[in-house]
Parts: structure tokens; C-alpha cells; sequence
């Protein structure tokens, strides 16, 4: 493992959720920031946050809004979509929204897993290429 632990941002407003995924992610060596609302997340900033995995069904400001939030912002940052919903067109819309994956609940974690450590390897080697 390098020296700069990577750091997750999960935003759910189900407890029960985000203390699964916060001890997923730490148990694999990652720093993990949960957040109950999107509100949350925006409210303590994207800084030092190196991959987000927001829930898409939230009061108030729901998983879609928050990607678009977050990507004015920072265009660069990995965003995976979890939902417990089953609604039509939730992971087209994902897709065609620029996301680097969707997961339905209850999702396969170790997957999850490999999908994060991919996506972030990629932006690593696209910064490392950009600065070259």
C-alpha cells in the first residue's frame, strides 16, 4: 500500500448502510467520511476526498443531484451510485451521467470493492500522464 490512504465519502441516510460500507472500507485499509444527507457532505467539502459512493434515494437532495454537485466542482472525482430502489432507468441514467458504476442493494461487497481500487487507479495514472 502507498503512503496516502485513500479517502471514500459515503453519503446514506440509512445508519444501518453506511456502518456496513464505512466497515467494508476501512477493514481494506481506506479513510472513510460517512454522511447521513448530501447536505452533509457539501456542508464538510470535497477536499482530501478521493472517491464518493452516494445513495440515490435521499430526502431533499437525492444521489443525482449530489453527482451533479459534485462533479461542477470536481470533475475528476470517481462517483458510484447505491440504491435500494427499483426504478427504471436509475442505472441508465448513472451511465449516461458520467458515474464509475451502480450498485443495487444489497450489493456485493468485495465487488464494490474492486470497482472503487479500479476507478481510482485509473485517475491515478491519468494524473500521473497529465503531470508527464
Amino acid at each position: 500500500m502507498n503512503d496516502h490512504r485513500r479517502t471514500i465519502a459515503l453519503v446514506d441516510d440509512d445508519q444501518r448502510v453506511l456502518e456496513s460500507l464505512q466497515e467494508l472500507f476501512e477493514s481494506s485499509g481506506y479513510v472513510v467520511r460517512a454522511y447521513p444527507s448530501a447536505k452533509a457532505l457539501i456542508n464538510a467539502g470535497l477536499s482530501n476526498v478521493d472517491c464518493l459512493i452516494t445513495d440515490i434515494g435521499m430526502p431533499a437532495v437525492d444521489g443525482f443531484e449530489l453527482h451533479g454537485l459534485v462533479k461542477s466542482v470536481r470533475p475528476d472525482l470517481p462517483v458510484f451510485f447505491i440504491t435500494g430502489r427499483d426504478v427504471m432507468g436509475d442505472q441508465q441514467r448513472a451511465v449516461l451521467n458520467g458515474s464509475s458504476g451502480f450498485f443495487r442493494k444489497p450489493f456485493d461487497g468485495p465487488a464494490l470493492l474492486v470497482a472503487v481500487s479500479k476507478a481510482l487507479e485509473s485517475k491515478s495514472e491519468m494524473s500521473t500522464s497529465n503531470e508527464g
